[in-house]
């Protein structure tokens, strides 16, 4: 098998196995992994949470409760106060993406380099674009936004922007380094590695985030700003 098909190979979405049902629903690897790594965060998360205290906590709560606020300032740093409620929803993804994207160093197929994941995750992340601003603005505001062509061109260009960024980047590191392991399978690869399943990976995470929080952040601010400012106007009346 020469190079250009052990690189075709490993691209591909395989099957790991069928359910029997509906005709057969076909399972690929990237499902799986998904599955794995939500199974993985689920048990940690139960593992780390037993027995937790209010005073005289213990050295491994406090260092929970340490990262835990870290990636929850992380996530709000991103999308202000107005937006406190979709820190746990930034969090979670941040969490999957990247993990997702690391994985293979652990020797799996990253999901994220599956067009239908970074696609299903772009979606999720729009939709509650749009309901956030259904919730803030209104169904009215939010109906009549979308008589403007441009308005109507971000809703569709947002998710295709959002899954298209991770897909590619995490596609083309993975392809990076299985023609760096084919040409050079010692020692090279792992240097790079450092970079591209590791850095690269973290970063296209807090990018696919952060973009999801201006997002949102758009759809809270705009209708939250002039509340704001009439709210200030009285306090400073009263005084």
């Amino acid at each position: 098998m020469d190079l250009a098909e052990r690189l075709q190979e490993e691209m591909q979405n395989q099957t790991v196995f069928t359910i029997p049902i509906l005709g057969g629903i076909n399972v690929s690897e990237s499902t799986v992994v998904s599955w794995i790594i939500i199974a993985a965060l689920g048990l940690l998360a139960f593992l780390l949470t037993r027995r937790l205290k209010v005073h005289n906590i213990s050295k491994r709560q406090a260092a929970i409760e340490s990262a835990v606020t870290g990636l929850q300032n992380l996530a709000k740093g991103m999308i202000g106060e107005d937006g406190a409620a979709f820190v746990p929803y930034l969090v979670t993804v941040l969490l999957y993406i990247g993990i997702s994207n690391i994985i293979g160093l652990f020797g799996f197929k990253p999901p994220t380099k599956d067009l239908n994941v970074t696609a299903a995750l772009a979606v999720m992340s729009i939709v509650l674009v749009q309901g956030a601003t259904i919730r803030y603005k209104g169904f009215g505001k939010w109906a009549k936004g979308l008589v403007n062509p441009i308005n109507i061109l971000e809703t569709v260009t947002r998710p295709l922007s959002l899954c298209m960024r991770l897909f590619g980047n995490v596609l083309g590191a993975f392809v990076v380094m299985k023609l760096l392991e084919a040409v050079v399978p010692v020692g090279l690869p792992a240097i790079f590695s450092l970079y591209f399943d590791l850095f690269d990976g973290l970063l296209q995470a807090y990018v696919f985030v952060f973009l999801t929080a201006l997002f949102l952040q758009e759809a809270v601010e705009r209708e939250n700003k002039p509340e704001k400012a009439k709210r200030k106007l009285k306090a400073k009346a009263q005084e």
